[in-house]
């Protein structure tokens, strides 16, 4: 019998600045979108905010009316993923079976590991308290048989909970509970099963195979097979669990001027190429979202040469953008992620007649990394991204002139 953990940090991005500024704990701390721009949204809430009723997802403005004491506060990605790998490695420390799912979450396989460390449960408790001791940050631990059951374990006490479910007992913990709380089960979904009276857990777990298969498709087995336990996945420590990197960005205002969408993608390649950097991951499908002023959205894909730089991913995005779109669309929001992903380190072949431009301009994009990891994102800016306004600024300073305040660019990617 195997002996899985699940373990969840507990309200992870909020948690993080707490215990980065520990005058912040016990206090409504809400990780949020930039309230100045349009419809930012909440992130992620302390449990001492979410007494308030606010929510992931929620509007600003919603939260501020809940709770006018609420303190805001910008997402530092960078930090958060600091501790992400800190706590892996803890985790590491009791099995190396450690699976990462998410930024916050990860499975470990510790059977056979009682002789060192002792029963699943105990070695539950230890993880808790060395993330809690070490990292100041609190997480609840589900403990199984499998993955599935285990995740769902680890829902049901929060925070701090340590939850043991045996298979045997799914159907008194687990099948009481509303459809929607089962894994991969989205509000679509849950809408499609209530409509057919299919309300709870134990309701799907009931329902024929056939007939999910014909609601679903191929999910259709899968899901009868999660809402009765059965999941025989292993815990794969080297799983490349990232499908995809992506940002998105909701503007300030309408955008029809060429120039303005240019930076608004070139700030997302920016953001989506760091990240895929910094977790050693690149990739070859660029795609784009663009919505406008009439929340009509579409999505376009490409694919380029396996690339890890922020202009190969730029130069797809405008590529795209040109073919399916002209100035006459008033732009409300933007997207840009990269998928078909894998490792760095990994043996693949690069187009033969770019690997030394490729080389050369994957050092430029590592230096500006590495500044901005020292001296903050803003720190340097390529030149697209910089206003008129704030080349205006930065003139004096570089002994520039003749001044255009037009959007200046002061490199070309081709």
């Amino acid at each position: 019998m195997r002996h899985i953990l699940h373990i969840d940090m507990n309200a992870f991005y909020a948690s993080c600045e707490q215990s980065k500024d520990k005058s912040l704990k016990g206090k409504p701390v809400v990780v949020a979108g930039d309230p100045s721009k349009r419809h930012g949204i909440v992130l992620t809430a302390s449990y001492e905010a979410r007494k308030y009723g606010i929510k992931t997802g929620m509007p600003n403005w919603q939260a501020r009316t809940l709770c006018n004491n609420a303190i805001f506060l910008k997402p530092d990605f960078d930090r958060y993923i600091q501790y992400s790998v800190k706590m892996i490695n803890i985790l590491k420390e009791f099995s190396p079976l450690v699976e990462q799912f998410s930024i916050d979450e990860a499975w470990v396989d510790v059977t056979g590991c009682e002789n060192l460390f002792g029963s699943p449960e105990e070695i539950a408790h230890k993880i808790q308290y060395k993330i809690r001791n070490i990292l100041d940050l609190p997480c609840s631990i589900g403990i199984s048989e499998n993955k599935l059951v285990a995740k769902m374990a680890s829902e049901l006490k929060k925070p701090l909970g340590i939850t043991e479910l045996p298979l045997e007992k799914i159907k008194d913990m687990i099948w009481p509970l509303d459809v929607e709380n089962l894994i991969w089960i989205g509000s679509a979904r849950s809408k499609k099963l209530k409509s057919f009276g299919i309300n709870t857990i134990g309701d799907l777990a009931n329902t024929p195979m056939t007939f999910l298969i014909n609601l679903f498709g191929k999910p259709g087995k899968d899901i009868y097979y999660f809402a009765n336990g059965i999941d025989l996945s292993p815990v794969r420590p080297y799983a490349i669990t990232a499908k995809s990197f992506g940002n998105t960005i909701t503007l300030p205002r309408d955008y029809t001027d060429i120039e303005d969408i240019k930076r608004g993608f070139l700030s997302l390649s920016e953001m989506v190429g760091s990240r895929m950097r910094k977790q050693n991951f690149m990739g070859k499908t660029v795609s784009i979202t663009v919505k406008d002023n009439n929340f009509k959205s579409i999505t376009r894909s490409r694919t380029i040469d396996y690339t890890v730089l922020t202009e190969d991913i730029f130069n797809a995005a405008m590529k795209l953008f040109k073919e399916n779109y002209d100035t006459n669309f008033k732009i409300r929001m933007l997207g840009v992620s990269v998928s078909n992903l894998v490792k760095i380190d990994e043996n693949i072949q690069l187009c033969l007649f770019q690997n030394a431009k490729y080389e050369n301009l994957k050092k430029l994009n590592y230096a500006i990394d590495m500044i901005r990891d020292k001296y903050g994102f803003d720190s340097i800016s390529r030149g697209l991204i910089l206003t008129g306004e704030k080349i205006k600024q930065l003139a004096p300073l570089s002994g520039m002139k003749n001044f255009d305040p037009r959007p200046h660019s002061y490199f070309e990617f081709g």
